[in-house]
């Protein structure tokens, strides 16, 4: 009986696909190429310039990082760097190995590492980086052959995992040609220095990658990856169907399910960091008489909303999960021995009577994303007395009336960009700068900037403790489920799902 694949937090299964080099194959292992679908259309190969999802991965095959992250612990670990030293808070010294080749074959030293970091906080370099390496990088200065010294200009608790997950190392004067500055320079013909080296590019069409001998870390089990840009969906499911392409990925749930019934292919459902959430207006923003100013209210809300059936019939199941924090439960210092408010809408209608809204009151609820699992949220609320009027938007137009102060209620949802850090969600919903911060509490703003300026770990936890405690106690959110990463794979193939929901192509063999 064919079986779909389910992890929450664990190891599993996948697959590979089509056209290596232009040829219609079958997927599989006869000639040792994974063949992917995306469906995000690709364009530039360099890192530095792009943020999306589909960048991600290929950056993990193609490029190297002075650290790196373990999949499985979420831990900082070496990478082209040997060690790291505070020399005081505003100065860290490292250390790199002496083994690394970029793919054109010249040694890695530390004039390139200094010229990469230097390059990305330049005003002129244009890249989608700066803003967060700029948050506390001033200047990187060279020691020697491999020894650099990075000048800070903050104290960033998260400056070691930025260093592993958002500069790919590149070489000295890459981006200088002739005294002009060339944006675009890696954006096709990328020289990296990851275990895969990009063999040929067409933009838009394919990526073809090949293994890197001189790869300094593990070498991948699997020579060739070929990633086609396939934007519609149903030609990637009668690609999959047809053998001609062995991964796909961000597959709809109903789509998932179908074709994993088949003897020949998995729907492999593993976590993702994304979570979803309803803000409310417990400060007065929008509404400064409004319901949502009275704590039963919002706690009545909580307890009117079945999460664990939405995580589990409209969000994919088994990996996705109901959660009550205003964070990942995988991430650092993101709380989970707090106020919970389970589901119960009988509780939620005594709330409400007591708070005086026995017969209910009308609520504007914004939503720009999963309408199903929007309805839902209504649909409950609806069932303990609450109008629900359901303003189902594009995500600007959302952005607009929340920067207008509009908006009392809304569904939104935050990926952290794959960090296990509760900074990555705290820093943007609960700042005294953020139009998403509606709560008026502005001691849970000091806990969250002060979290954000110290190094120490400890303290870190205590702060985030103070905050997700907080938050939860005074129901400022109504926290909903974690998402769940369905992908469809051929069985042939092993591929594991990490915690952060970031897919790692690198690290898929054959059967």
């Amino acid at each position: 009986m064919k079986k779909t694949v389910i992890t929450a937090f664990g190891s599993v299964l996948l697959a590979a696909g089509l056209g290596f080099n232009g040829h219609s194959a079958v997927a599989g292992p006869q000639d040792d190429t994974l063949r992917a679908a995306m469906s995000g259309e690709i364009l530039n190969l360099d890192y530095i310039h792009t943020t999306r999802r589909e960048y991600i991965i290929l950056a993990q095959m193609t490029d190297a990082t002075l650290f790196t992250m373990n999949p499985e612990t979420q831990e900082i670990e070496p990478g082209v760097a040997l060690s790291y030293d505070f020399v005081d808070d505003a100065t860290i010294e490292v250390q790199l190995r002496d083994d690394v080749r970029f793919h054109d074959g010249s040694m890695l030293t530390a004039e390139d590492v200094a010229y990469t970091y230097n390059w990305i906080i330049d005003e002129d370099s244009e890249s989608h980086a700066r803003a967060l390496i700029s948050r506390w990088l001033d200047r990187v200065e060279v020691l020697g052959p491999h020894s650099l010294r990075f000048h800070l200009s903050a104290i960033n608790p998260l400056i070691i995992r930025d260093m592993a997950q958002r500069v790919p190392l590149r070489k000295d004067g890459a981006y200088h040609h002739d005294g002009e500055v060339d944006h675009d320079a890696m954006a096709i013909e990328l020289i990296g220095a990851g275990p895969y080296r990009v063999a040929s590019f067409n933009p838009g069409v394919e990526v073809v990658l090949e293994r890197f001998d001189d790869y300094y870390g593990e070498a991948p089990e699997i020579g060739n990856v070929v990633v086609r840009n396939i934007p519609d969906m149903g030609t990637q499911q009668a690609e999959m169907m047809s053998g001609g392409i062995n991964w796909m990925f961000n597959v709809p749930l109903d789509v998932a399910r179908s074709l994993g019934a088949r003897p020949d292919i998995d729907h492999l459902a593993g976590p993702d960091l994304r979570v979803s959430f309803i803000v409310l207006d417990a400060g007065g923003i929008a509404e400064p008489d409004g319901p949502l100013t009275d704590l039963r209210v919002r706690q009545a809300m909580n307890h009117a909303v079945n999460k664990p059936e939405i995580a589990e019939f409209l969000m994919g199941g088994g990996a996705s999960e109901a959660i009550h924090t205003a964070c990942h439960p995988v991430q650092f210092g993101c709380l989970q021995d707090v106020m919970r408010y389970e589901y119960d809408p009988a509780r939620a209608r005594e709330l409400l009577a007591d708070a005086g809204y026995a017969d209910g009151f009308s609520l504007d609820l914004w939503a720009y994303r999963e309408r199903p699992k929007a309805e839902a949220v209504m649909a409950d609320l609806e069932a303990v007395g609450i109008d629900i009027n359901l303003r189902y938007v594009q995500l600007e137009t959302l952005n607009q009336a929340r920067a207008s102060q509009d908006i009392a209620a809304y569904i939104g949802t935050w990926g952290s960009s794959g960090v296990a850090d509760t900074a990555l969600i705290a820093r943007v919903h609960f700042s005294d700068t953020s139009d998403r911060h509606l709560s008026g509490d502005d001691e849970v703003v000091e806990w969250v900037l002060a979290a954000e300026n110290t190094a120490d770990q400890d303290a870190r936890a205590e702060y985030y403790r103070n905050a997700i405690t907080r938050i939860a106690e005074q129901a400022y959110w109504v926290p909903l489920v974690s998402y769940s990463a369905n992908y469809l794979v051929t069985s042939d193939l092993e591929f594991p799902l990490d915690n952060d929901g970031v897919p790692r192509l690198q690290n898929a063999r054959w059967r």
